[in-house]
Protein backbone atom coordinates (compact mmCIF):
# COMPACT_ATOMS: atom_id res chain seq x y z
CA UNK A 1 0.00 0.00 0.00
CA UNK A 2 0.89 3.42 -0.69
CA UNK A 3 1.66 6.23 2.46
CA UNK A 4 -1.30 7.23 1.61
CA UNK A 5 -3.10 4.14 2.04
CA UNK A 6 -1.83 3.79 5.16
CA UNK A 7 -2.67 6.60 7.05
CA UNK A 8 -6.41 6.32 5.84
CA UNK A 9 -6.24 2.82 6.87
CA UNK A 10 -4.71 4.53 10.62
CA UNK A 11 -7.40 7.16 10.64
CA UNK A 12 -9.93 4.53 10.32
CA UNK A 13 -9.03 2.08 12.92
CA UNK A 14 -8.69 4.98 15.27
CA UNK A 15 -11.91 6.01 13.90
CA UNK A 16 -13.14 2.47 14.53
CA UNK A 17 -11.91 2.32 17.84
CA UNK A 18 -13.99 5.34 18.80
CA UNK A 19 -16.86 3.51 17.45
CA UNK A 20 -16.81 -0.17 18.01
CA UNK A 21 -15.03 0.45 21.50
CA UNK A 22 -17.74 3.24 22.99
CA UNK A 23 -20.21 0.23 23.73
CA UNK A 24 -17.36 -1.67 25.28
CA UNK A 25 -16.42 1.30 27.50
CA UNK A 26 -20.08 1.48 28.92
CA UNK A 27 -20.18 -1.98 29.34
CA UNK A 28 -16.28 -2.57 30.94
CA UNK A 29 -17.14 0.53 33.46
CA UNK A 30 -20.53 -1.11 34.64
CA UNK A 31 -18.88 -4.85 35.41
CA UNK A 32 -15.52 -2.77 37.12
CA UNK A 33 -18.30 -1.01 39.48
CA UNK A 34 -20.18 -4.32 40.13
CA UNK A 35 -16.70 -6.29 40.54
CA UNK A 36 -14.90 -3.33 42.68
CA UNK A 37 -17.81 -4.47 45.54
CA UNK A 38 -17.14 -7.90 45.22
CA UNK A 39 -19.81 -9.39 42.44
CA UNK A 40 -19.38 -10.76 39.38
CA UNK A 41 -22.02 -10.11 36.45
CA UNK A 42 -22.02 -12.46 34.16
CA UNK A 43 -25.25 -11.47 32.67
CA UNK A 44 -24.01 -7.98 31.38
CA UNK A 45 -24.62 -9.87 27.74
CA UNK A 46 -28.08 -10.07 28.55
CA UNK A 47 -27.97 -6.58 29.80
CA UNK A 48 -26.70 -5.47 27.34
CA UNK A 49 -29.03 -6.66 24.55
CA UNK A 50 -32.20 -6.06 26.49
CA UNK A 51 -31.10 -2.46 27.10
CA UNK A 52 -30.29 -2.06 23.60
CA UNK A 53 -33.70 -3.43 22.81
CA UNK A 54 -35.33 -1.17 24.87
CA UNK A 55 -33.14 2.12 24.06
CA UNK A 56 -34.16 1.42 20.45
CA UNK A 57 -38.39 1.00 20.90
CA UNK A 58 -38.07 4.26 23.02
CA UNK A 59 -36.66 6.02 20.66
CA UNK A 60 -38.95 4.29 17.91
CA UNK A 61 -41.86 5.59 19.84
CA UNK A 62 -40.89 8.90 20.94
CA UNK A 63 -38.82 9.71 18.25
CA UNK A 64 -36.34 11.24 20.68
CA UNK A 65 -33.35 9.45 20.66
CA UNK A 66 -32.32 10.54 24.43
CA UNK A 67 -35.15 9.36 25.48
CA UNK A 68 -34.21 6.10 24.05
CA UNK A 69 -30.19 6.20 25.69
CA UNK A 70 -32.44 7.10 29.19
CA UNK A 71 -34.49 4.07 28.40
CA UNK A 72 -31.71 1.72 28.23
CA UNK A 73 -29.62 2.75 30.91
CA UNK A 74 -32.79 2.28 33.32
CA UNK A 75 -33.87 -1.53 31.54
CA UNK A 76 -30.19 -2.09 32.04
CA UNK A 77 -30.38 -0.95 35.56
CA UNK A 78 -33.61 -2.77 36.04
CA UNK A 79 -31.84 -6.58 34.53
CA UNK A 80 -28.88 -6.25 36.70
CA UNK A 81 -31.40 -4.97 39.93
CA UNK A 82 -32.59 -8.63 39.22
CA UNK A 83 -29.14 -9.98 39.50
CA UNK A 84 -28.13 -8.38 42.80
CA UNK A 85 -31.34 -9.61 44.37
CA UNK A 86 -30.78 -13.07 43.06
CA UNK A 87 -27.35 -13.26 44.02
CA UNK A 88 -27.60 -11.91 47.19
CA UNK A 89 -30.34 -14.95 48.65
CA UNK A 90 -28.65 -17.60 50.83
CA UNK A 91 -26.42 -20.21 48.85
CA UNK A 92 -26.74 -18.98 45.23
CA UNK A 93 -23.79 -18.53 43.41
CA UNK A 94 -22.82 -15.59 41.04
CA UNK A 95 -21.65 -17.28 38.36
CA UNK A 96 -25.03 -19.26 37.71
CA UNK A 97 -27.28 -16.31 38.59
CA UNK A 98 -25.13 -14.78 36.25
CA UNK A 99 -25.89 -16.93 33.63
CA UNK A 100 -29.75 -17.19 33.99
CA UNK A 101 -29.63 -13.40 33.80
CA UNK A 102 -28.27 -13.56 30.42
CA UNK A 103 -30.47 -15.80 29.03
CA UNK A 104 -33.28 -14.20 30.33
CA UNK A 105 -32.49 -10.71 29.46
CA UNK A 106 -31.44 -12.23 26.09
CA UNK A 107 -35.14 -13.94 25.84
CA UNK A 108 -36.63 -11.04 26.85
CA UNK A 109 -35.13 -8.77 24.29
CA UNK A 110 -35.50 -11.44 21.35
CA UNK A 111 -39.35 -11.91 22.31
CA UNK A 112 -40.34 -8.05 22.74
CA UNK A 113 -37.70 -6.98 20.19
CA UNK A 114 -39.43 -8.30 17.21
CA UNK A 115 -41.78 -5.73 16.02
CA UNK A 116 -38.35 -3.83 15.30
CA UNK A 117 -36.49 -5.79 13.74
CA UNK A 118 -37.37 -3.79 10.57
CA UNK A 119 -38.09 0.05 11.86
CA UNK A 120 -35.85 2.90 11.89
CA UNK A 121 -35.57 4.90 15.34
CA UNK A 122 -34.01 8.37 16.03
CA UNK A 123 -30.23 7.86 16.08
CA UNK A 124 -27.81 9.50 18.66
CA UNK A 125 -25.89 12.13 16.72
CA UNK A 126 -22.26 12.31 16.24
CA UNK A 127 -19.58 14.58 16.78
CA UNK A 128 -18.32 16.41 13.66
CA UNK A 129 -14.45 15.71 15.02
CA UNK A 130 -13.08 15.57 11.67
CA UNK A 131 -14.84 18.80 10.54
CA UNK A 132 -13.68 20.88 13.55
CA UNK A 133 -9.99 19.68 12.69
CA UNK A 134 -10.28 21.11 8.74
CA UNK A 135 -11.10 17.76 6.97
CA UNK A 136 -14.13 17.11 4.42
CA UNK A 137 -17.40 16.12 6.54
CA UNK A 138 -17.97 13.35 3.56
CA UNK A 139 -14.00 12.90 3.04
CA UNK A 140 -12.69 9.50 4.37
CA UNK A 141 -11.03 11.56 7.20
CA UNK A 142 -14.34 13.35 8.24
CA UNK A 143 -16.32 10.55 8.14
CA UNK A 144 -13.93 8.47 10.25
CA UNK A 145 -13.60 11.22 13.27
CA UNK A 146 -17.43 11.38 13.60
CA UNK A 147 -17.27 10.34 16.97
CA UNK A 148 -20.84 8.97 19.04
CA UNK A 149 -21.89 11.46 21.19
CA UNK A 150 -21.76 9.33 24.13
CA UNK A 151 -18.46 8.93 23.89
CA UNK A 152 -17.16 11.85 25.73
CA UNK A 153 -19.73 10.85 28.68
CA UNK A 154 -18.09 7.83 28.96
CA UNK A 155 -14.59 9.29 28.56
CA UNK A 156 -15.72 11.49 31.71
CA UNK A 157 -17.89 8.55 33.41
CA UNK A 158 -14.29 7.05 33.51
CA UNK A 159 -12.28 9.41 34.81
CA UNK A 160 -14.95 10.81 37.63
CA UNK A 161 -16.02 6.95 38.73
CA UNK A 162 -11.79 6.78 39.04
CA UNK A 163 -12.08 9.77 41.46
CA UNK A 164 -14.96 8.85 43.51
CA UNK A 165 -13.23 5.55 44.07
CA UNK A 166 -10.27 6.70 45.52
CA UNK A 167 -11.28 10.07 47.07
CA UNK A 168 -15.05 9.85 48.63
CA UNK A 169 -16.79 8.02 51.24
CA UNK A 170 -18.56 6.02 48.52
CA UNK A 171 -16.10 4.55 47.02
CA UNK A 172 -14.28 3.68 49.78
CA UNK A 173 -17.06 1.83 51.27
CA UNK A 174 -17.40 -0.17 47.77
CA UNK A 175 -13.81 -0.66 47.80
CA UNK A 176 -14.21 -2.38 51.39
CA UNK A 177 -16.96 -4.34 50.58
CA UNK A 178 -15.19 -6.32 47.76
CA UNK A 179 -12.16 -6.34 49.45
CA UNK A 180 -13.39 -7.83 53.06
CA UNK A 181 -17.08 -7.99 53.73
CA UNK A 182 -16.22 -9.02 57.05
CA UNK A 183 -14.31 -5.64 57.86
CA UNK A 184 -17.32 -3.63 55.82
CA UNK A 185 -20.06 -5.45 58.82
CA UNK A 186 -18.16 -5.01 61.66
CA UNK A 187 -18.23 -1.31 60.25
CA UNK A 188 -22.05 -1.55 60.35
CA UNK A 189 -21.91 -1.42 56.14
CA UNK A 190 -24.85 -3.36 55.07
CA UNK A 191 -22.74 -5.58 52.42
CA UNK A 192 -25.90 -6.56 50.33
CA UNK A 193 -27.24 -3.73 49.92
CA UNK A 194 -23.65 -1.81 48.50
CA UNK A 195 -23.59 -4.96 46.50
CA UNK A 196 -26.79 -4.84 45.20
CA UNK A 197 -26.46 -0.91 44.37
CA UNK A 198 -23.08 -1.23 42.53
CA UNK A 199 -24.78 -4.02 40.43
CA UNK A 200 -27.74 -1.65 39.60
CA UNK A 201 -25.64 1.14 38.67
CA UNK A 202 -23.13 -0.77 36.97
CA UNK A 203 -26.23 -2.38 35.05
CA UNK A 204 -27.78 1.01 33.95
CA UNK A 205 -23.93 2.25 32.82
CA UNK A 206 -23.84 -0.94 30.82
CA UNK A 207 -27.52 0.31 29.70
CA UNK A 208 -26.02 2.86 27.91
CA UNK A 209 -23.77 0.85 25.98
CA UNK A 210 -27.01 -1.15 24.71
CA UNK A 211 -27.65 2.53 23.24
CA UNK A 212 -24.76 2.72 21.46
CA UNK A 213 -25.44 -0.51 19.60
CA UNK A 214 -28.84 -0.10 18.63
CA UNK A 215 -28.49 4.08 18.00
CA UNK A 216 -25.51 4.47 16.67
CA UNK A 217 -23.30 1.73 15.41
CA UNK A 218 -24.66 -0.31 13.70
CA UNK A 219 -27.55 1.67 14.86
CA UNK A 220 -30.47 -0.73 14.35
CA UNK A 221 -32.12 -3.83 16.48
CA UNK A 222 -31.91 -7.00 15.64
CA UNK A 223 -31.04 -10.64 17.79
CA UNK A 224 -27.41 -10.82 16.79
CA UNK A 225 -26.97 -7.17 17.89
CA UNK A 226 -24.72 -7.95 20.82
CA UNK A 227 -21.95 -10.65 19.43
CA UNK A 228 -20.79 -11.35 22.71
CA UNK A 229 -19.55 -7.87 23.91
CA UNK A 230 -21.23 -8.40 27.39
CA UNK A 231 -19.12 -11.28 28.22
CA UNK A 232 -15.48 -9.76 26.86
CA UNK A 233 -16.30 -6.40 28.95
CA UNK A 234 -15.66 -8.89 31.73
CA UNK A 235 -12.06 -9.76 29.75
CA UNK A 236 -11.76 -6.19 29.77
CA UNK A 237 -12.48 -5.30 33.43
CA UNK A 238 -9.59 -7.92 34.29
CA UNK A 239 -7.07 -6.46 31.53
CA UNK A 240 -7.53 -3.04 33.45
CA UNK A 241 -7.09 -4.31 36.64
CA UNK A 242 -10.14 -3.29 37.76
CA UNK A 243 -9.72 0.70 37.09
CA UNK A 244 -11.82 3.33 35.46
CA UNK A 245 -9.61 4.56 33.08
CA UNK A 246 -7.27 1.64 32.32
CA UNK A 247 -10.66 0.02 31.15
CA UNK A 248 -10.86 3.13 28.59
CA UNK A 249 -8.26 2.49 26.96
CA UNK A 250 -8.74 -0.98 26.99
CA UNK A 251 -12.02 -0.23 24.85
CA UNK A 252 -10.23 1.52 22.66
CA UNK A 253 -7.80 -1.65 22.08
CA UNK A 254 -10.70 -3.94 21.44
CA UNK A 255 -12.46 -0.93 19.31
CA UNK A 256 -9.33 -0.68 16.62
CA UNK A 257 -9.29 -4.31 16.85
CA UNK A 258 -12.67 -4.70 15.99
CA UNK A 259 -12.47 -1.75 12.94
CA UNK A 260 -8.89 -3.13 11.32
CA UNK A 261 -10.81 -5.46 9.26
CA UNK A 262 -13.37 -3.17 7.41
CA UNK A 263 -10.42 -0.53 7.37
CA UNK A 264 -8.21 -2.64 5.92
CA UNK A 265 -10.74 -3.68 3.19
CA UNK A 266 -11.58 0.10 2.71
CA UNK A 267 -8.18 0.50 0.89
CA UNK A 268 -8.65 -3.29 -1.09
CA UNK A 269 -7.15 -5.79 1.35
CA UNK A 270 -9.80 -8.24 0.87
CA UNK A 271 -8.02 -11.55 1.81
CA UNK A 272 -8.16 -12.66 5.54
CA UNK A 273 -10.73 -10.61 5.77
CA UNK A 274 -12.95 -12.95 8.55
CA UNK A 275 -9.29 -13.56 9.70
CA UNK A 276 -9.08 -10.04 10.71
CA UNK A 277 -12.49 -9.83 11.98
CA UNK A 278 -11.66 -12.36 14.79
CA UNK A 279 -9.23 -10.57 16.35
CA UNK A 280 -10.98 -8.97 19.18
CA UNK A 281 -12.13 -12.56 20.06
CA UNK A 282 -8.14 -13.78 19.98
CA UNK A 283 -7.52 -10.64 22.15
CA UNK A 284 -9.99 -11.92 24.85
CA UNK A 285 -8.80 -15.36 24.87
CA UNK A 286 -5.03 -13.99 24.89
CA UNK A 287 -6.06 -11.62 27.84
CA UNK A 288 -7.44 -14.14 29.79
CA UNK A 289 -4.41 -15.92 29.42
CA UNK A 290 -1.94 -13.90 30.67
CA UNK A 291 -3.78 -12.33 33.37
CA UNK A 292 -4.79 -15.84 34.99
CA UNK A 293 -0.56 -16.67 34.91
CA UNK A 294 0.57 -17.89 38.33
CA UNK A 295 3.62 -14.66 37.93
CA UNK A 296 0.23 -12.05 37.88
CA UNK A 297 -1.91 -13.92 39.99
CA UNK A 298 -5.04 -11.19 38.71
CA UNK A 299 -3.00 -8.32 41.21
CA UNK A 300 -5.31 -5.32 41.58
CA UNK A 301 -8.44 -7.30 42.09
CA UNK A 302 -10.75 -7.18 44.79
CA UNK A 303 -10.06 -10.28 47.51
CA UNK A 304 -14.03 -10.95 47.66
CA UNK A 305 -14.35 -12.15 44.12
CA UNK A 306 -11.83 -14.93 45.05
CA UNK A 307 -9.97 -14.40 42.22
CA UNK A 308 -6.37 -12.76 43.49
CA UNK A 309 -3.82 -14.05 45.60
Amino acid sequence: MTGMAWFDVLVAVLGGAIRVGTPFLFVSLGECLTEKAGRINLGLEGVLVFSAMAGFGASYLTGVWWLGVLAAGFSGALIALLHGLVSSLPRVNDIAAGIAIMLLGGGLAFYLGKPLIQPQAAQIPAIPLGAWLGAEPQGAVGSALAINALFPIGVAMALALAWALKNTGWGLTVRMVGDSADAARAQGTSVNGVRIAATTAGGFIAGLGGASLSLYFPGSWNEALSSGQGLIAVALVIFARWHPVRCLWAALLFGGAGALGPALQSVGVTGYYHLFNAVPYVLTLAILVWACSPRRSLQGAPAELGVSH
